[in-house]
This record gives structure tokens, sequence and C-alpha cells, in this order.
């Protein structure tokens, strides 16, 4: 394979995009091309190594396992993550041809057992993975990074005991600082640097929390568009949702 890139001028910015031609074992044709274009072929080569090199060095997270995943939506490739620093595991669902220059849509989905696995009402997690994963089965291209980091970050157990104390009427925000516990302790790092490992450049993000795609820019990642993945509140998630929107500034159309 051999790297051609284009400079192209976007909004006073030079944009490089990268191409990839099979020579098919002819480089003459190569050769032409690159007359024809004014490519420099040993240049760019080496800069293709280098932008590869460079997602994937430094990392704080590996990749330690990988398989197909056929669900009720499709076909997925479902990957599994290892942080480096600490004792955290991701996993990542993703699906289709991803290259830097190509717009993937992408969520990080943080862990809900609660709402994923049983259903619950009281939130709109289990509604917004299932979303997700039908909008990239649609595209056919994109990513889910599943961050173990329930309730925001408390576990499962303090959610619970949260929980509780919504019951009594509390909304998240009170029940997290009336157990000690902080509002919302994840960090978005290594998910952004698990996307990179993936070849991710270029990003739709499927998010309503301007805290990830905050995470996402300081990462390195281009956000090209937020695709909005929200629902209309129902009784039971009404005070949450305005609670998040209002206290905790997530993008939320349908919430007044």
């Amino acid at each position: 394979m051999h790297a051609i890139s284009q400079r192209l001028t976007q909004q006073n910015k030079d944009v490089l995009i990268i191409r990839t031609f099979r020579s098919k074992g002819n480089p003459s044709y190569l050769n032409g091309f690159s007359r024809r274009r004014d490519v420099n072929f040993e240049k760019q080569e080496r800069f293709s190594n280098e932008f590869i090199r460079g997602n994937h060095q430094n990392l704080s997270v590996e990749r330690v396992a990988e398989a197909a995943l056929p669900t009720a939506f499709g076909e997925f490739r479902i990957s599994g993550y290892r942080s480096l620093t600490s004792t955290e595991e991701f996993v990542v669902i993703h699906k289709g041809n991803i290259a830097p220059e190509r717009p993937t849509l992408v969520r990080i989905h943080s862990q809900c057992l609660t709402g994923d696995v049983f259903g619950s009402c009281k939130c709109d997690c289990g509604p917004q993975l299932q979303k997700a994963m039908q909008e990239i089965e649609n595209e056919g291209l994109g990513v889910i990074v599943y961050q173990m980091q329930e309730g925001r970050g408390i576990g499962i157990i303090n959610k619970i005991r949260a929980y509780a104390l919504q019951d009594e009427g509390a909304d998240t925000i009170e029940a997290n600082e009336r157990l000690g516990l902080g509002v919302d302790l994840r960090q978005y790092d290594q998910c952004v640097e698990i996307l990179k490992d993936l070849n991710v450049g270029r990003v739709r993000v499927m998010s309503n929390n301007p805290e990830k795609i905050e995470a996402m820019r300081a990462g390195g990642l281009v956000v090209v568009e937020r695709v909005p993945i929200e629902f209309e509140p129902s009784k039971d998630t009404a005070k949450y949702l305005s609670t998040k929107k209002f206290q905790m500034g997530h993008l939320l159309q349908l919430v007044s």
C-alpha cells in the first residue's frame, strides 16, 4: 500500500486527507500518478507511518481480545481493552472500515446495569445504547466504547443506595452528595485513546454530554457533528433528565 496525500484549504486550515491506492505490482502507475499530481511518495508514506505510530504509541490502554458479535441489530466486532494504569476494563463494539479521514459515528456509553440490562425506567441509558447500535448498523460504520464506570463512577451498590434516596425525593445530584460521593467521577481520556487505537480520527458524536464531546476534542479527535440521542421524558425520567439539563449542562432539547 502507498499513501498519497492531497492538501486542501478549508476555513483557512490545512486539512490533510490520506487516501490509499494499491499498486498491484505496477510501480510505473504510481510513478506516473506521482508526476501528474506532484506527489512525493517517499515523503507521504513516511507521514502515513508517523500518523499510524502516533495513534498507537504511549497508549495507557491495550487491546487484549477481539471476536465477532452477532446481535439483534446486526453483525458487530467486540473488543476488550484493559487500562495499563488502573484495574479498569473496557468493552468496545465496532463495525465497518474505520479510517482517520472518514467521519465515524461514535458513542462513549457509561455502564448502566439497571438500564442496559434490567430495563430500568428511571433513566434513558438502555434506549440510548440500543439507539446507538441501531444507528451504527444503519450507517455500516461506528464505534461504541462501553465504559465500566457504573453510576457515573460510584459503583452499583452506591447507585442502589442513591436510588433509595431518590425514592425519598432527592434528585440524582442530591443523592450522591448525601452519600458523600462526587456528582460525576468519570474520566474519558482512555476512552478517547481506544477510539484512536481503532483508527478513528473524525467523529460524529452520539451524545448529549458536553464533557464527553470536549474530551474527544482535547484528545485530538476532530468532532465534525453532534448527533443528539434523546427521547421524550416520561413520568419516570422527567426529574432525572431535568437535573441533567439544568444542573449538569446536558444538551437536551426535549426537556423543558
